[in-house]
């Protein structure tokens, strides 16, 4: 594999690596093409249901909650029992945009390809309140997952192409529907910042 193709830290080209052969599952061919999770998600074995779908299964409290007090901590779910036909039920947080929703489905697709088995709650201990403050929570798993996800939707070598042409990061995000924060992260982890910096500032 072309290594100029590929990000300069190694755990940046496992990423990379892994997050090319998604993207040639998905059919893609070229660098700068648009990856649609959900067009993938079947795929990987998974039903993502809209949230009108499983509203009426809800009490007023908890799609208050879900929708206004906490709508902010949270991005999509994953049902840890399969249903029936072997799929996964992913509800994606309907008050986040299509953006944020394309790399929350993409971070779930990115645990089933890469073999992850699902984080579950490990209920050892309570606070004085009477809430869990044990779970079972693998930073290095999810980690991956994020990092392949966001690997498969902005792929570095038409990011690092796009950012020595002097696309903003706005018009990068455009191009493959993804956010603007997500672009500036590639470039950040991918370490094309500085030179998108010296861009800003040239013609900023």
């Amino acid at each position: 594999m072309d290594t100029e193709n590929l990000p300069p830290s190694n755990k940046g080209r496992n990423y990379e690596i892994k997050a090319i052969g998604l993207r040639e599952f998905a059919g893609l061919r070229r660098d700068d093409e648009r990856l649609n999770p959900f067009d993938l998600a079947k795929y990987a074995n998974l039903l993502v249901a809209s949230f009108e779908q499983i509203e009426p299964f809800l009490t007023d409290e908890t799609k208050e909650h879900l929708l206004n007090g906490a709508k902010d901590k949270w991005s999509g779910g994953a049902c840890s029992q399969k249903l029936p036909d072997g799929r996964k039920l992913i509800i994606l947080n309907p008050t986040h945009g299509a953006n944020r929703q394309n790399a929350t489905l993409m971070e779930e697709i990115s645990h089933v390809f890469l073999g992850h088995k699902p984080s579950r709650l490990a209920i050892t201990n309570y606070n004085k309140d009477g809430k869990v403050i044990a779970r079972d929570y693998h930073a290095e798993i999810e980690e991956e997952a994020y990092s392949v996800g966001a690997a498969a939707l902005v792929p570095y070598s038409a990011l690092r192409r796009f950012v020595l042409q002097g696309k903003s990061s706005r018009e990068i995000a455009r191009h493959f529907n993804v956010s603007r924060e997500l672009v500036e992260y590639r470039m950040k982890v991918s370490r094309l910042w500085d030179d998108y910096k010296k861009w800003l500032m040239n013609n900023g």
